[in-house]
């Protein structure tokens, strides 16, 4: 056997790869580098990162808040209010008005019970009818004496009668004038008693005192009601009336702020039961006295806006302006966070979040600084959610992200 040559069966490894065959081979990597390249630009241009911003929305604002000197609370009450009760003692027989219903000056709202009082008058009146039929007679009898008193005077002045005689006819014609002021100081004490069951009788009818609305009913059919409403289970009035013409806000205004308020200055009222109105007010009277317990000082507003809908004891919120806003202007317009407000392309925009959460650029125009937001006009609507603060880099159509919350 031969001997083998190893050396043949070495490999030469610097001819194992031609530069053809590397060359080809770098163009492949490039050829994946581009791709991959165009590949991540695609990806990120149809897949973009989602920009994290914060929010707010589009709320509703009015005109007045520019004029806001301070803002303070209190309740509506009516400034004429009355319980209306009798001054006499009885027990209700008849009450003829319920809660909410509207009456008029002198109506009879209840009436009790009234026939011992009612007899009691009918006395009076007989006890008036007697006395005077007695001036009738004593003044009958006064006619009577001085008739006879000028027949006397003619008859002794011929001397056909005695001195005696003309001294009884003065004597009687005096009896019967002293019985005639009698007879009328009976007469007059009568009537006064007359007038005073009148007057019980006219108790047991109890009426409204102003034209208003009963907002409470405070007795019913049969029960007892006296002035003093001391008796057990008795009542002392048997509604409650309110005139609604009257109607004010009491709003507890902080001592140190009293420099800022004055009689007749013009307010804004705003109702919890009607947020969505402004009611126009004014001050009408700051009452001289400081609450220890609050420093407070209880200050009366105007309602100027009188409607039907607003009541008594409504929780209220009272602006103090420096100046009455027109009527025809004191309308809510839409309002956002000045924040919210950028320049593009030397306009002014917001930036709406879509259902997509994608940025929607909207045009808007720019109106004036109410309280804590900026009044603006545009194509948005109350609650609308906005981008606060947005970046350089949100334009129309990027994807945005909102902070989570836990």
């Amino acid at each position: 056997m031969s001997d083998i040559d190893i050396n043949k069966l070495r490999v030469d490894r610097q001819q194992t790869s031609s530069p053809t065959v590397t060359k080809k081979r770098r163009v492949k990597v490039w050829h994946i580098l581009v791709l991959l390249f165009v590949a991540a630009l695609a990806y990120f241009h149809f897949f973009p990162s989602a920009v994290l911003v914060q929010t707010t929305q589009v709320v509703s604002a009015w005109p007045s808040q520019q004029y806001v000197l301070l803002d303070s609370t209190g309740y509506v009450v009516a400034r004429r209010k009355a319980a209306v009760a009798s001054k006499g003692t009885g027990r209700v027989e008849w009450l003829g008005v319920s809660e909410g219903q509207h009456v008029k000056q002198g109506t009879v709202i209840a009436r009790l019970e009234n026939h011992d009082v009612a007899s009691a008058y009918k006395a009076a009146v007989a006890n008036s009818d007697g006395a005077a039929a007695g001036v009738l007679s004593a003044q009958t009898v006064l006619s009577d004496a001085n008739d006879n008193l000028h027949r006397v005077s003619f008859l002794y002045n011929k001397g056909l009668v005695a001195q005696i005689t003309m001294h009884e006819a003065l004597s009687r014609v005096t009896r019967a004038k002293q019985s005639v002021a009698g007879a009328q100081a009976t007469l007059a004490a009568a009537r006064a008693n007359q007038d005073n069951a009148q007057s019980a009788l006219d108790y047991t009818e109890i009426r409204a005192p102003f034209d208003g609305v009963v907002i409470a009913r405070s007795a019913n059919v049969g029960d007892i009601v006296t002035p003093l409403s001391s008796a057990a289970d008795a009542k002392g009035a048997v509604a409650v009336m309110a005139d609604m013409s009257t109607l004010e806000v009491n709003a507890d205004v902080s001592e140190s702020s009293l420099g800022s308020i004055s009689v007749g200055q013009p307010c804004e009222i705003a109702l919890d039961a009607f947020p969505d109105r402004r009611f126009r007010g004014e001050v009408s009277a700051v009452v001289p006295a400081v609450n220890r317990a609050s420093a407070t000082v209880t200050t009366k507003v105007r309602i100027i806006d009188i409607d039907s809908k607003i009541l008594p004891d409504m929780s209220a919120r009272v602006s103090f302006l420096s100046k009455q806003v027109p009527v025809d202007q004191n309308k809510p317009v839409l309002a956002v966070s000045p924040q919210a407000i950028v320049k593009r392309h030397d306009h002014d925009v917001v930036y709406t979040l879509s259902a997509k959460n994608t940025a929607q650029e909207i045009p808007v125009t720019v109106g004036a600084q109410l309280s804590g937001v900026r009044a603006i006009q545009g194509n948005l609507k109350v609650g609308e959610v906005l981008v606060l603060e947005p970046a350089k880099k949100i334009v129309d159509g990027t994807l945005l992200k909102l902070p989570e919350t836990h």
